[in-house]
């Protein structure tokens, strides 16, 4: 195997994200795991590790990284920064046809760029080798609190992006008393697993669904539900999860129930399409929807959560809304439902998500080119080669050519 050289990109996003694939300490790990790599660093003034702490690492830190063979980078790369002929690593965006990106797909596919997507480096299962879901989850639920207490006035948490890792956002919500409601959190994977963390790390308990939907409580409980608890069949015959992978359209909502007796609801949970709403916004004007504060870290707009109109932003992250009036109004009004809906929740703790992204990376990724891809993880996440289309990426193609 010939040596390869990987390149650790400036994110150069609008609003700036300070986040990177890796940090000085895992460029160093992967550096000594795989003798044939190199790296270097392509200078930035906003990356959470700054320069100097690579340089302190012995890794060149540079202006021009033309040199290198594979680019590492988080976000979308802006077109007129795209190097050609180069193997490029991101979370592109294009693989939902989102449309927005379209141009940067062409301009991948017009510059010969082997374009590898993070969100599809899976293993053969179809289950994601990497991510930043466990982060989303973490600030996701801290945020879920931060909105109870000023929509309440009970208590002001500081922003998330303010404190400097987990452990002082942990800190943080140990300081605060919550009176005794319930707290529903949906989703199975490590966004839901993100959330729970944090749940737990406040000593709130966890009951059963059984007791969360009879039984009060004089302290706050959570439950953690999932598809086959917030989704029934629609001719009353029990469900299974796998027939509902497979095929949902026979489903339709279960989560009413959970909706009667929440206060908090932290939607952490996977949407797909042809999937029933959780709730609509004719379901949120019922006098049973008792739920005050909803933190949809999966934030699909206009989808399953119908509070969620728009996405929302670090600076900004609250908004309400008016079940009557179907409208967006103050976080705090009369009668709203306070939403949280922050699309880019990892960016507000980039160093640890960074570094967890990072281990996972080396781990999971790196070896892939040294070991002729033996797992196919190269091979599944190849969106584009040799200027095409790869054939598991070959459904994007009227969307390149603006047909759809």
């Amino acid at each position: 195997m010939a040596p390869l050289k990987f390149a650790l990109l400036r994110e150069r996003k609008t609003p700036p994200d300070r986040r990177a694939v890796l940090s000085p300490i895992t460029m160093s790990k992967a550096q000594e795991a795989f003798p044939k790599a190199s790296f270097i660093v392509e200078a930035s003034p906003i990356r959470v590790f700054p320069d100097v702490a690579y340089e302190k690492a012995e890794f060149e830190v540079k202006e021009d990284i033309s040199e290198a063979d594979v680019m590492l980078g988080v976000k979308e790369v802006p077109i007129e920064a795209l190097i050609p002929n180069k193997k490029y690593f991101f979370f592109s965006h294009t693989i939902k046809k989102q449309p927005y990106n379209r141009d940067l797909l062409k301009a991948v596919l017009e510059k010969n760029i082997e374009l590898y997507d993070h969100e599809v480096i899976t293993r053969k299962s179809g289950l994601r080798l990497i991510g930043f879901g466990r982060y989303a989850g973490l600030v996701g639920a801290y945020n879920a609190f931060r909105a109870y207490g000023k929509r309440h006035k009970t208590f002001d948490l500081p922003p998330a992006n303010t404190l400097t890792d987990v452990s002082a956002l942990i800190a943080q919500l140990k300081k605060i008393e919550l009176p005794a409601i319930k707290i529903c959190l949906s989703g199975s994977g490590k966004v839901a697993g993100g959330a729970q963390e944090i749940l737990e790390a406040m000593g709130i308990k966890k009951v059963t669904i059984e007791e969360y939907l009879t039984k009060e409580f004089k302290k706050p409980v959570y439950c953690k539900i999932g598809v086959m608890d917030y989704a029934k069949r629609k001719d009353g015959v029990k469900g299974s999860l796998a027939q509902f992978i497979k095929d949902p359209t026979g489903y339709e909502t279960n989560f009413l129930r959970f909706a009667k007796v929440s206060q908090v609801f932290i939607a952490g949970h996977f949407y797909g399409d042809g999937a029933p709403y959780l709730f609509t916004r004719g379901e949120a004007k019922s006098e049973d929807f008792n739920i005050e504060v909803i933190a949809d870290i999966s934030c699909d707009i206009d989808g399953p959560v119908a509070s969620t109109l728009r996405a929302s932003t670090i600076a900004d992250p609250f908004y309400g809304y008016d079940p009557q009036t179907e409208k967006e109004v103050a976080f705090d009004a009369p009668g709203a439902i306070t939403v949280m809906a922050v699309d880019n929740l990892p960016c507000e703790l980039p160093k640890d998500a960074s570094e967890g992204f990072g281990e996972l990376f080396v781990e999971r990724v790196l070896p892939a080119f040294f070991n002729d891809d033996k797992d196919g993880i190269l091979y599944r996440a190849r969106m584009t080669k040799d200027g095409k289309l790869t054939k598991r990426f070959s459904y994007l193609q009227d969307y390149v050519d603006g047909k759809e």
